[in-house]
């Protein structure tokens, strides 16, 4: 159970009932203020008060109540929430009272009760205390709480960010019966904050203070409040945060500051996204929704983790119609469920069936005539298609080769296709099927009026079978957790940043372009695993221990996104760029193709010679 204060305690729970006794309290602050005006102008002396000067504030004092509360409701002193008040509300207090003060004055004279000219002024200024310290009471007893008096639940709290972000975190833990902790210190790079007090609490050093910081307050939780910070500076922070083996929380952004909604509501655990330490991609909606609104879109595999993320991006634009194609069941019923709930009036079509089959794929374009497709539809489990190499050949290309065609002989505007990383250079069998369908893309380009385009990014931060995944699993069964090589690293994005590349890629196509994204600095996928346990709140190697269990087959030590003859092109976003298509001779692909298609459905383990021939670049492993 949360601990209450003093007030929360015995204060009545009732509205009414309270307002009550804050209205007897008003009528005995007005009655002393009355009669402290005329002791101070007498030097608080009783016996040199005229009594002519008594009877007449005592003659008016009935009217003086009456008429002070009347103007005290009408400047809503019964319904503001003094709990949480300010200067402003000191201000309110003041404007109530000089109301009153003025009525006063007329009413005094009109009925010709004579006083002291100063007794007017002494006597507002004495009624403006009064109602200072009676409205602000709750506040400052609040207040108190910060040097002990109070003091809810056992969080012992720091706050990185001593800005209007941190401040308002801190009025919240101090007013809101909902929240505990106390908070014990900030810190702030700013060296003209540092050694001065924000509403009490100590603004105790920089960022490099932290862990002698955590130390000496004992602090167990640790509030990161700089939503104006970039990703990088974020990261950094967390990284030395990390360190204290205290909780963290964090603001996710800027825009929340300027929405104002920066609360205690909008602080949430740190994720791994945080620790990329690059800004995430910015995409322009109204470009998206303009070319995605009122148009039939066609998303294959859009049950996945990115033809899911896709399908929710492209039912906000208001397409004319969203068809849903991906082969396994339960993944389109719950992006189904999802969409209908959230989009009642999309005219949403989910359909069962395989990209391999051309027959199914005819049918669907004969019938639905998609303006724009998204072919997401894939398997890419690297270790996976190494032992099923025939799979992968006939799934990504000939799956991609097929429904390409469609897209071609049914007049589709637009098709994009979802590649990787792995497509250059590659070591595995997946990433040379995943370069074979940008060679389709490109082939299919260049014979048709459809716009073919590809889009190339890394990893992808909390898709299926990525890593994240797979770490927390392990870290939930006690470890340890499995890491190929220490010197293993990768690109990574989260799926929202991949979406928008792809969505961004839809609006910048021309045809035949392969779009890449500026995806920052690689990482370390030990460094990873490190973060992610630290996260989990162990410490890795005595709590959790970290196995390396060597490359898998195809596994590279690093991932590129571009290939030596491409060259780079920039696009109206700064962080997506056009590698240039390199040239190859179609019809040659075009008969290798149908040598391909032959030798994938016969099961041959020869496939790998073959797909060579295809993808000189591919480095195919013994």
């Amino acid at each position: 159970m949360k601990s209450e204060n003093f007030l929360e305690r015995y204060l009545p729970k009732n509205k009414r009932v309270r307002m009550f006794i804050i209205l007897i309290i008003d009528i005995f602050a007005i009655w002393f203020a009355s009669f402290l005006g005329l002791l101070l102008r007498f030097d608080l002396n009783v016996e040199k008060v005229p009594k002519e000067y008594t009877q007449a504030a005592q003659g008016y004092l009935p009217y003086y109540i009456m008429i002070t509360i009347i103007i005290f409701f009408l400047f809503r002193m019964y319904s503001t929430m003094w709990s949480v008040a300010g200067i402003r509300d000191v201000m309110h207090i003041l404007g109530a009272c000089g109301t009153a003060a003025l009525v006063q004055t007329a009413g005094m004279v009109i009925l010709e009760f004579k006083v002291p000219r100063s007794y007017y002024i002494l006597c507002f200024v004495a009624l403006s205390a009064e109602e200072v310290v009676i409205r602000l009471s709750y506040r400052i007893f609040v207040t108190l709480s910060l040097f002990g008096v109070g003091q809810k639940g056992n969080k012992r709290i720091m706050i990185a960010g001593a800005g209007s972000s941190g401040s308002i975190i801190l009025k919240e833990l101090l007013s809101s019966r909902l929240t505990e902790g106390k908070v014990f210190c900030f810190v702030d790079d700013d060296v003209n904050k540092v050694g001065k007090y924000l509403m009490g609490v100590p603004i105790a050093g920089g960022r490099k203070n932290i862990p002698e910081l955590v130390k000496k307050y004992e602090i167990n939780e640790i509030y990161i409040a700089m939503p104006a910070a970039s990703a990088k500076q974020r990261k950094e922070i967390i990284e030395i945060c990390r360190e204290t083996n205290c909780g963290i929380k964090i603001l996710p952004g800027i825009y929340q500051m300027l929405n104002g909604e920066v609360s205690m509501a909008r602080l949430r655990e740190v994720e791994i996204e945080d620790l990329l330490g690059r800004e995430p991609i910015q995409v322009n909606l109204d470009e998206i929704m303009e070319y995605v609104s009122g148009k039939i879109v066609l998303v294959t595999g859009g049950g996945g983790s990115i033809g899911s993320e896709l399908c929710r991006q492209i039912a906000g634009h208001k397409p004319k119609q969203l068809i849903i194609l991906d082969i396994y069941e339960n993944n389109a019923y719950d992006i189904q469920m999802e969409l209908k709930e959230r989009y009642p009036e999309l005219n949403l079509k989910v359909l069962i069936g395989s990209v391999r089959n051309t027959h199914r794929i005819e049918t669907i374009f004969e019938q639905y005539r998609p303006d724009i497709v998204y072919h997401a539809a894939a398997h890419k489990h690297v270790p996976l298609m190494e032992d099923s190499p025939n799979e992968a050949i006939k799934n990504n290309v000939f799956g991609t080769y097929k429904t390409a065609k469609a897209a071609d002989k049914y007049g589709t505007k637009r098709f994009v296709l979802i590649s990787t990383d792995k497509a250059v250079n590659p070591t595995n069998i997946m990433g040379a099927s995943k370069r074979l369908c940008e060679m389709v893309i490109q082939m299919m380009n260049a014979q048709s009026k459809t716009d073919f385009v590809a889009v190339r990014f890394g990893n992808v931060l909390g898709s299926n079978g990525s890593v994240i995944p797979l770490f927390k699993k392990q870290i939930e069964q006690g470890g340890p957790v499995t890491v190929t090589d220490p010197q293993i690293i990768r690109y990574f994005m989260t799926i929202p940043e991949a979406v928008s590349l792809v969505l961004q890629a839809g609006a910048y196509a021309k045809g035949g372009e392969i779009f890449i994204l500026d995806m920052g600095e690689p990482v370390k996928i030990l460094e990873l695993a490190q973060n992610l346990i630290r996260l989990s709140g162990y410490t890795p190697g005595a709590d959790i221990e970290i196995q390396f269990t060597g490359l898998r087959p195809g596994e590279k030590l690093y991932e590129e996104l571009l290939m030596k003859e491409e060259g780079l092109q920039d696009t109206p976003n700064k962080l997506i760029h056009i590698g240039k298509p390199i040239e190859f001779d179609i019809e040659l692909f075009q008969q290798q193709l149908k040598d391909l298609y032959e030798l994938a459905n016969m099961d041959t383990d020869q496939i790998g010679i073959m797909v060579k021939k295809l993808v000189p670049t591919y480095q195919q492993q013994e």
